[in-house]
């Protein structure tokens, strides 16, 4: 018998309303108009307001998920990456600190970036984000975060997976389906990890896929570092890359031209592509599931309360472990 648990994190926003989101950015400091957009965002609440040197974002932390500490460091992080010169939106500092309190929120500032969705088809996108994301890491490289999390096996794996087997959402009829499939794609991760041997970590964006990314006259700009940890480089360049094997191989090696023009790449991170790719649809799953009781989530992802989706979920778990198994970028290879 599966144990199930109704979730956690109950309605966190509840009082967060527009008049709260300008009562709070007023209480700063701040010169506003008393426009207010929000915008897409699960995690946390983002709002985009607008005062006389233009428009301004706020990102109201949710409660519970990082510690101050955690918070200071992906502030430090994008401020390092900022003074680099690197196309980021580093928080700005209210009253000489950068994350604030008003009631019971938690928030930052942070200035507007323009830009376009990419498009890494266009001729040498693919390079220009390569040589992006080494400058992004060559930095990373320089020290570690302290209180940070790490992009790993038993957080993104282990435990998702237990998270899943403990939600309403799974179907009771597919439970113990899940979890073979699951405890059987996880075996591969762990031994695929052990293969590579051990790779250095340094700090990541951690969630660097194309919501993440926008694109102006100059290339790539990141608007995101909340998911930011220590982690393998590759983590910070896998999800760049869709479609069948060919494409895939293509697409990396455009990446890597760029890459390796500004940073070294260790080439036995290429095997983690696939185990990481596993992590990431095992923790997906127990993120939502996780976070079912906060409302955003059922209308962002209505298909998950439903068992087709769960059974179409199981299928997509046995063809990654094919996956890892055959990668697609050594597909082909001599």
């Amino acid at each position: 018998m599966i144990r199930k648990s109704a979730g956690s994190d109950l309605q966190p926003f509840n009082g967060l309303t527009p008049e709260v989101v300008l009562d709070a950015a007023t209480a700063v400091g701040l010169d506003i108009d008393g426009t207010l957009f929000a915008l897409n965002s699960y995690e946390n609440r983002v709002y985009q307001l607008h005062g006389p040197g233009g428009p301004l974002v706020l990102k109201f932390y949710r409660p519970g998920r990082w510690s101050d500490a955690q918070i200071a460091e992906e502030h430090e992080f994008t401020a390092e990456l900022a003074a680099a010169e690197l196309p980021v939106a580093a928080p700005l500092a209210l009253g000489g600190a950068t994350l604030v309190r008003y009631r019971e929120f938690r928030f930052a500032c942070f200035p507007w970036l323009r830009g376009r969705a990419p498009e890494l088809d266009a001729p040498e996108a693919r390079q220009l984000l390569g040589r992006t994301i080494a400058r992004v890491h060559q930095v990373g490289a320089r020290r570690a975060f302290l209180v940070r999390p790490h992009i790993g096996i038993e957080r993104f794996g282990w435990q998702a997976r237990s998270q899943v087997l403990a939600s309403e959402l799974l179907p009771q009829a597919l439970a113990e389906r899940y979890s073979s499939v699951s405890g059987a794609l996880l075996e591969r991760v762990v031994a695929a990890f052990a293969a590579a041997g051990r790779v250095s970590e340094i700090r990541v964006h951690g969630d660097c896929h194309l919501g993440n990314l926008l694109w102006n006259e100059h290339g790539p700009a990141f608007v995101d570092l909340d998911d930011c940890a220590m982690g393998p480089r590759v983590q910070d360049l896998w999800m760049m890359l869709s479609g069948p094997p060919a494409e895939q191989q293509r697409q990396w090696s455009e990446i890597l031209e760029g890459y390796q023009q500004f940073a070294d790449f260790d080439l036995r991170e290429l095997a983690l592509i696939e185990p990481l790719r596993a992590l990431r649809m095992l923790h997906h799953a127990a993120w939502v599931a996780h976070r079912w009781n906060d409302p955003a989530f059922p209308r962002a992802f209505p298909w998950m309360g439903e068992p087709r989706y769960w059974e179409g979920y199981i299928q997509d778990l046995l063809e990654q472990i094919e996956a890892i198994e055959d990668p697609p970028l050594f597909r082909g290879r001599a």
